[in-house]
């Protein structure tokens, strides 16, 4: 029906169908799911580790053994996936960043350990060197300090082929680096890795909302005053976005990523309608530090928040989202079921 036939008031009342609590539901246009969630960890290395990230309250840092016991949470929840994010010791970051790609590394010995004793949850690797680098950038450098693109997406594909060898289900380009992508779904395609899907962060905003991420895996102090313009995108880009998420399918992504998540809601309905493509979305740690900080001061009802913003960033096209509020948001389904 168009505007201009639409009924008038008092035929037509918008509250008539708000009155009881049955009719809201009926005409309900979206649901959130613990199917919709992905619940990110920080590994470390060691045995019975378990840090706390202070800028991130209720977000710890977990040894393997320890995460083994935390996914058996998540798989009883019904939580889809967990995304990998290795916290990588001072002394084994360099320039190459060639622990990115060590069989023994923490990422790599973490996957191993979750596919053997949770074969059906599925397992999201990050693939970007920051964690690794000296620099705290996500890629080679060059004497200037400028990240250099094709040598880190050499880099990338090493990253990228040790995951899956080691039984990743998903490897998830993070970096931004131009054509990393299809060099990526070669070297799988080579190696007999057909079936290893790519979540690809193609629209990977220079954000000021991913400090505490930082912190988390150890790459903020590495950093320093620098930052990441020259190869995240602007904030102020839209088209641009659509340009990099179509680039990267046509390379052979097979899920893409909006970064940051509701300050970029816009992007996420962009890339959905126009694209019709798997679109995830990852509500990102300065997101969460917000909603726990407000209601830390009693500001803001977490619980009511969490699953408002959630909902919202669904609303808006996603079909996953990547939240530190997973496991809470589980339960909280759980629970109102």
């Amino acid at each position: 029906m168009s505007q201009g036939n639409q009924r008038q008031f008092p035929a037509t009342r918008m509250r008539r169908m708000r009155f009881d609590g049955f009719s809201r539901r009926l005409m309900q246009e979206n649901k959130l799911s613990v199917d919709d969630l992905i619940y990110p960890v920080f590994v470390l290395d060691g045995e019975n580790q378990r840090e706390a990230v202070p800028s991130m309250p209720g977000v710890e840092r977990l040894s393997i053994d320890l995460l083994l016991k935390e996914a058996e949470e998540l798989v009883a929840l019904g939580i889809p996936a967990v995304a990998l994010f290795p916290v990588t010791p001072l002394e084994a970051k360099s320039l190459d960043a060639k622990e990115a790609w060590n069989p023994q590394g923490i990422a790599q010995r973490a996957v191993r350990a979750l596919k053997a004793q949770f074969p059906e949850l599925g397992v999201i690797t990050d693939v970007a060197l920051d964690p690794f680098t000296t620099h705290g950038q996500d890629g080679i450098i060059d004497d200037s300090g400028y990240v250099l693109n094709d040598e880190t997406v050499e880099a990338l594909k090493k990253q990228a082929l040790s995951h899956a060898e080691a039984g990743a289900d998903i490897v998830a380009p993070s970096d931004m680096m131009d054509g990393r992508i299809g060099e990526i779904r070669a070297v799988l395609e080579e190696n007999q890795h057909i079936n290893t899907r790519i979540l690809s962060y193609a629209a990977k905003y220079a954000s000021a909302y991913y400090g505490p991420f930082r912190d988390a895996v150890g790459s903020s102090a590495n950093l320093g005053k620098g930052n990441k313009n020259s190869y995240q995108m602007d904030p102020a880009n839209t088209d641009e976005a659509i340009h990099e998420v179509a680039l990267d399918l046509k390379e052979g992504a097979d899920m893409v990523m909006v970064k940051p998540g509701m300050p970029y809601l816009d992007i996420v309905r962009r890339v959905k309608s126009e694209l019709q493509v798997p679109t995830f979305v990852y509500q990102v740690s300065g997101e969460y530090a917000m909603h726990v900080a407000a209601a830390e001061n009693g500001w803001l009802d977490l619980d009511a928040v969490m699953m408002e913003s959630l909902l919202c960033i669904k609303r808006a096209g996603a079909d996953g989202i990547l939240t530190y509020f997973a496991k809470r948001a589980a339960q909280k389904l759980k629970a109102d079921a």
